[in-house]
């Protein structure tokens, strides 16, 4: 028989970390374990206060989702997600974590790495990003300086988004992805994409607001760099909106209900012609390890949350200069440290 356990943790930030919408420096995050007393899967979600998901919040949900988990006897995640995902219909943070936490019991307990359930274990899989949070010109450069790496996310959503790219690009000729989470207009973007182009600017991310459709349609049009959705395409149900309006999606495990539907989305994003990328809060290598099982399937990867910590909370994968290093082990490889 199998039982569900979560502890919260407190995560530290190696910097405040900036996005148009608010700062964080130490990020709260919960840690499911399901267990049967030999086997254990582990997953992970984090407050977030643009996502309504909060401590108390978390905790009622995933105590609700405890009580399915713990009479259900080894059946496959997919059929357990449809269990589950009407016990807490909003809170799709908490049923990430259980949903991670079980595919990964799941596996350990049938001797298989997670990803072998829907891709060759030896698939190439896309370089992640590492980010760049909003600050001073200076600090930003500072901290591409500090950590060398072939592709870096640039969050931008300031008066003065061309400069700091082009000061950023004074001192490395590494790709860069923008994220401008919804602060520019559909002509600021237009305009933008012109000079980003010629900045070796791979692709632009959610630069309207979520509800400017019309907006949307125009960039998708006349936007000479991709555009991919965050915001916009939160769950699967936002994917067909999502190809008339951009070129791409993230998809967010946290945002959509963990991994079982992140596979749904990226046969539906196939389908309708999308990019698929996935993308990651700021979390540990408990969540991180659960995100890039997933990897083979997708396009672009954005999963430097736990690069951001000054202190982890487990082991598992590791990142070479943005090359995923998948720990030899069963399951997602997490090993949780001593608390």
């Amino acid at each position: 028989m199998i039982k569900l356990t979560f502890q919260f943790y407190d995560l530290p930030l190696q910097h405040p970390f900036t996005i148009s919408r608010y700062t964080v420096t130490i990020q709260k995050t919960v840690v499911v374990c399901i267990t049967d007393g030999q086997f254990s899967g582990y997953g992970e979600a984090t407050a977030n206060p643009y996502y309504h998901s909060t401590q108390e919040r978390l905790t009622e949900s995933i105590l609700k989702l405890k009580l399915v988990v713990d009479c259900c006897d080894a059946i496959h995640p997919e059929v357990l997600w449809q269990q589950l995902a009407p016990l807490v219909p909003e809170d799709f943070f908490a049923l990430c974590a259980v949903d991670i936490a079980y595919w990964d019991y799941y596996a350990r307990k049938n001797s298989k790495p997670l990803r072998s359930y829907w891709s060759d274990t030896n698939a190439k899989t896309p370089l992640t990003s590492y980010t760049i949070g909003l600050d001073t010109t200076e600090v930003m450069q500072q901290k591409i300086i500090e950590k060398p790496w072939p592709i870096y996310k640039i969050k931008l959503g300031t008066p003065n988004d061309i400069q700091i790219i082009e000061s950023l690009r004074k001192i490395t000729d590494a790709v860069f992805r923008i994220d401008a989470n919804c602060a520019w207009t559909a002509e600021q973007t237009i305009k933008n994409s012109i000079i980003l182009k010629s900045l070796n600017v791979e692709f632009i991310e959610q630069p309207l607001k979520a509800e400017d459709l019309e907006g949307m349609k125009r960039v998708k049009s006349e936007s000479v760099l991709p555009v991919i959705a965050d915001e916009s395409c939160q769950r699967e149900e936002d994917v067909i909106l999502c190809s008339e309006l951009f070129h791409g999606i993230n998809i967010k495990l946290m945002k959509c209900g963990g991994i079982t539907p992140a596979l749904r989305m990226i046969k539906m994003a196939r389908k309708n012609g999308l990019l698929a990328m996935a993308g990651c809060m700021t979390e540990s290598t408990v969540g991180i390890s659960g995100l890039v099982q997933i990897a083979p399937l997708l396009e672009y990867l954005d999963s430097d949350g736990a690069l951001l910590l000054s202190q982890d909370i487990a082991e598992g994968v590791a990142f070479d200069f943005g090359k995923i290093v998948y720990p030899n082990s069963f399951g997602t490889g997490v090993k949780m440290y001593p608390k």
